[in-house]
């Protein structure tokens, strides 16, 4: 576009059936003013997704192969644990399908988690905090085995991964067609997106380095301490790494099988911590600095981003996930100092014409 020339658009040549037609083909876009000199950033913006996250890929998929293999029955009610993405993306596949959903999550999790799940539809049942995790996976178990429903095991489920495989990997595959990428990062929750990364671009683009992160003082990971599991692969117990930790949506209380696939199989290059505060200061960057709205989970993968990208050699070209949009921490301590009322310069803005003032 040329600095006199006007912004257009053209449609997408194509009319959707549903709104879950419209999940992926999230947009890799550049950093154009936070990147350091000599380096190139793009962030993939899983906010583009209808349900403002990368869970909404997650969800349908669930849904869809419990519907192919028929252990999802019309009408059936769903019911699962998450702390929040999962459960809005499955919220609106369910309106949208016809299915009652159930939701249980720690009362831990941000409050506009739960009014937005309400708000499409889905039930949400609280656990306590001190429970962690393990405790509202717990409870989802234990309300499937009593009332028949069907339990969508996000953190057991092949569902997972494999929608990463066929979407987000494809998708990156694509947008980096013909272009150089030397680095991509992503944290984890159930580790779907990085054990279906994993599997595609191991084969198809072994240059690119997948870095892993996770929050600097809950390092599961990192600890080298085994997850204790059931027979079905679904935890046993709290890991003994965990601690709390404000990425919310990142790293519960215990190694998920989906993540375990990817330890095991070598399908990243390198872990790397990363503190939530510096997750905050990112995230808040990207917004003032780069008009790019994510969430606390998303400063901390571009924290990572940042801090490769201090001793990459010239020239590397970094893609970092942002998994969801900062709408969803509202009330969580990213928006901590961020005003409701007028500042003392919005005073004086205010005051320097003389009408339309607040008394």
């Amino acid at each position: 576009m040329t600095d006199n020339s006007i912004r257009t658009t053209d449609g997408r040549g194509r009319l959707y059936d549903s709104v879950l037609d419209t999940i992926g083909n999230t947009p890799a876009i550049r950093i154009n003013n936070l990147a350091p000199e000599g380096v190139t950033i793009y962030v993939k913006a899983e906010f583009f997704n209808p349900g403002a996250s990368v869970k909404d890929r997650l969800a349908v998929n669930i849904i869809e192969a419990a519907e192919r293999s028929g252990k999802l029955k019309p009408g059936q009610t769903v019911v699962e644990a998450t702390s929040g993405n999962t459960g809005i993306g499955l919220a609106m596949v369910c309106a949208q399908k016809g299915y009652p959903l159930v939701v249980t999550m720690a009362d831990s999790f941000s409050v506009e988690r739960r009014r937005l799940m309400r708000m499409l539809g889905a039930k949400v049942v609280l656990t306590p905090r001190a429970e962690k995790g393990f405790g509202m996976y717990r409870k989802a178990a234990e309300l499937a085995e009593k009332h028949g429903w069907f339990l969508a095991r996000q953190f057991e489920t092949e569902a997972n991964a494999n929608i990463h495989a066929a979407t987000t990997a494809r998708e990156v595959l694509g947008d980096f067609d013909g272009h150089k990428l030397d680095y991509l990062v992503t944290g984890y929750g159930t580790g779907g997106t990085v054990t279906g990364l994993g599997r595609v671009l191991r084969k198809e683009r072994p240059e690119i380095k997948i870095i892993l992160t996770e929050p600097a003082n809950a390092q599961l990971v990192g600890s080298g301490h085994a997850q204790e599991r059931t027979a079905e692969h679904a935890p046993a117990s709290s890991h003994p790494a965990f601690e709390p930790h404000p990425i919310q949506g990142w790293t519960p209380d215990f190694i998920p099988a989906v993540l375990q696939e990817a330890i095991d199989g070598g399908l990243y290059d390198d872990l790397i911590p990363v503190a939530g505060a510096d997750g905050i200061h990112w995230a808040r960057e990207l917004a003032g600095r780069e008009g790019i709205f994510t969430g606390i989970s998303g400063g901390s993968t571009f924290a990572v981003s940042q801090k490769i990208a201090e001793t990459a050699p010239a020239g590397s070209v970094i893609l970092c996930m942002l998994p969801d949009t900062g709408e969803r921490y509202l009330s969580t301590p990213l928006f901590e100092g961020i005003a409701e009322d007028m500042n003392e310069d919005e005073m004086k803005i205010s005051q320097s014409t003389p009408g339309y003032q607040m008394g």
